[in-house]
């Protein structure tokens, strides 16, 4: 199953997704001004479930903070009232703050060292628990994996991690790789469509898309940026990933980002839309959005022009 030429103009809700932040008025009000503020037609439901540390095997999911399994039925329920499309993207994290990136195994097993087998096995279990709700709640996406730069690398794990959601979920398959690395995923073939995570500056977007591009063509798949984005703040734009990076809010500097990816990206018919990041379950409210500085688009510049540019496209 596959996009074929439908566009996505979507936008990613409820990210950390912290226990409790789901399923309440506030939640509801959020997911509704997304939809009304941007147009979207798609919406990629995002959630965190937390490991101690980069290097520990055990994904406990079913713990807080994660959101409860009602919280995400209530979300989908949410969406889909909304008339969104819904990929669901479970993510894992590192609990002590290290970017699950750099989540890492020796290649080769070593006695009393943490292993890739033991960490797949429980990262199958994670996955295969919400693949279940996918298809129960009939999600028209789910994403298996998110930036998890270090075991891109493990690709007979990810084959057969593969073959196992297959069982569970009929619906589209994606995996949401790196920025930078659509060229390092050696397993795109066993997936629906190639997605990835396109914090590009905005001067280099023309040589990244032309990067990319080699790689659609090659694999025949359909491609969308799962992730994209730009903080509202002073120097955001030529380093869009850096979330820590220090400066003034500035929605002008966001709006410009956004000005610059729609452009590259307008001339390209292989990318089919954009999941971006992203909006959060609790929304700050309109009279605070000029002093916000994070990726959310709630009441600034960028969302006016997102939602013009998504309605050229979906209508």
């Amino acid at each position: 199953m596959a996009l074929e030429n439908e566009y996505i103009g979507g936008v990613t809700w409820g990210f950390p997704g912290h226990r409790g932040t789901w399923n309440n008025s506030e939640a509801e009000r959020s997911m509704e001004q997304m939809s009304k503020a941007t147009a979207a037609n798609w919406t990629a439901i995002a959630f965190s479930a937390y490991q101690a540390t980069p290097q520990s095997t055990e994904i406990p999911y079913w713990q807080a903070p994660t959101v409860s399994d009602e919280e995400v039925h209530w979300a989908i329920a949410k969406g889909k009232s909304l008339g969104l499309k819904v990929c669901l993207k479970p993510i894992v994290n590192c609990a002590d703050g290290t970017w699950r990136a750099h989540i890492n195994f020796f290649d080769k097993d070593v006695p009393c060292e943490p292993k890739w087998s033991q960490w797949f096995s429980s990262y199958t279990n994670f996955i295969l628990h919400y693949a279940s709700i996918a298809q129960k709640t009939g999600c028209e996406m789910f994403c298996i994996g998110c930036e998890l730069v270090q075991s891109d690398r493990r690709e007979n794990e990810w084959r057969a991690l593969i073959s196992e959601v297959r069982k569970v979920y009929t619906g589209t398959l994606t995996y949401n790789c790196d920025k930078y690395q659509e060229d390092n995923v050696t397993w795109w073939d066993a997936l629906d469509v190639i997605s990835s995570s396109g914090y590009y500056p905005e001067q280099d977007w023309e040589a990244q898309l032309d990067r990319i591009e080699q790689v659609v063509q090659a694999e025949n798949k359909p491609f969308f940026f799962m992730e994209a984005g730009c903080p509202s703040r002073t120097g955001s734009a030529a380093i869009p990933n850096d979330w820590t990076l220090q400066g003034d809010p500035d929605e002008a500097e966001q709006n410009r980002f956004y000005q610059a990816m729609f452009a590259g990206s307008e001339a390209r018919e292989w990318v089919q839309g954009f999941m971006l990041w992203d909006w959060p379950a609790r929304l700050y409210s309109l009279e605070e959005a000029a002093q916000n500085d994070d990726y959310c688009m709630y009441g600034k510049q960028a969302a006016g022009m997102i939602k013009e540019y998504f309605t050229s496209k979906t209508v």
